[in-house]
């Protein structure tokens, strides 16, 4: 018999955690970006591996293998993506001087020196995106074997790079109910899992404070043009509607917003599709107004003015 999922510690009225309170944005004290700038544009290119070997999971990470093993036209058409797909990217915004943030897996930091060599000759920033797309999180893991996943893929992304690894985002977005604190115990400044806002917020835990910060799915390629199947005109408009709304909030709210942008190279970074991301980009540094800049850099303008407030 299967266990019956509406029954758990936690569940009672209101939330069913205690990460943090609910605070619907508008009430809460607005947040300036440097300059006043209106929209703060986050760009985050992940860098995944996905093992030909995963397709028993618990979680399913969209663009996880799903065919009989060894499904190798799945698997070639996402490694296509950091084959080729990653450098038209990066091409497109070394024209026009934008930086990313990498999210990036253990996996893919070991299997890829070439691309990271390229991103960290372009100042990008890395943040941590488990061991690999074949191994998410979910509420089956022990703590113990969650706490090695997390670990596991600091270590590793801190010493291909060099660089201190401050954010993180779980494979497929998945967690259980022991990420959080994990992650703040590991010394993780913030998290990406959770896209419930326009805005930074802090979570609690008993290990310490994560910031939450909005990496928005419902407007990324893989969902659109993957999961949606939409066409590239589609997904040029849906982003750019996204755009102007929150610029025009901004505006009336008299504080900042967040446009993250998730681009995969196995998605757009093909060359019938990667000519939507120029086009949109330069769309939106047209606009003015525009802010862009790397998860930490958001993170850092926002703790200073809300902590310290």
């Amino acid at each position: 018999m299967t266990a019956n999922r509406l029954t758990y510690p936690n569940r009672r009225l209101g939330l069913d955690h205690k990460w943090f309170i609910h605070e619907p944005t508008i009430e809460r004290l607005p947040i300036v970006w440097p300059q006043g700038q209106r929209v703060a544009l986050w760009i985050t290119v992940p860098v995944e591996f996905f093992p030909m070997d995963a397709t028993a999971l618990a979680v399913r990470p969209l663009g996880t293998l799903d065919r009989d093993y060894p499904d190798y036209w799945s698997y070639s058409n996402r490694d296509y993506g950091s084959r080729i797909g990653i450098f038209r990217i990066m091409r497109i915004l070394d024209a026009l001087g934008l930086r990313a943030t990498a999210a990036v897996n253990a996996g893919a930091a070991t299997r890829y020196p070439r691309v990271m060599d390229e991103l960290l000759q372009r100042g990008w920033e890395f943040m941590a995106s488990g061991i690999d797309m074949g191994q998410p999180h979910h509420g089956n893991l022990s703590v113990e074997d969650e706490r090695y996943l997390i670990w596991t893929a600091h270590e590793v992304l801190a010493k291909v790079t060099g660089k201190n690894i401050a954010g993180w985002h779980s494979p497929g977005h998945s967690q259980s109910a022991h990420t959080l604190p994990l992650l703040a115990e590991r010394g993780f400044e913030y998290v990406t899992d959770w896209a419930n806002d326009d805005l930074p917020y802090m979570m609690s835990t008993p290990a310490g404070q994560l910031c939450a910060m909005p990496l928005t799915y419902e407007w990324s390629d893989r969902a659109l043009l993957v999961h949606h199947n939409l066409t590239v005109e589609d997904y040029e408009a849906q982003v750019m509607q996204a755009f102007h709304r929150l610029h025009g909030e901004a505006g009336h709210y008299k504080g900042g917003r967040i446009l993250s942008l998730s681009v995969s190279p196995w998605v757009l970074g093909y060359p019938h599709r990667v000519s939507a991301l120029e086009r949109v980009l330069t769309r939106i540094m047209e606009v003015g107004s525009v802010w862009h800049a790397t998860g930490m850099e958001i993170v850092a303008t926002f703790k200073a003015q809300v902590l310290h407030s």
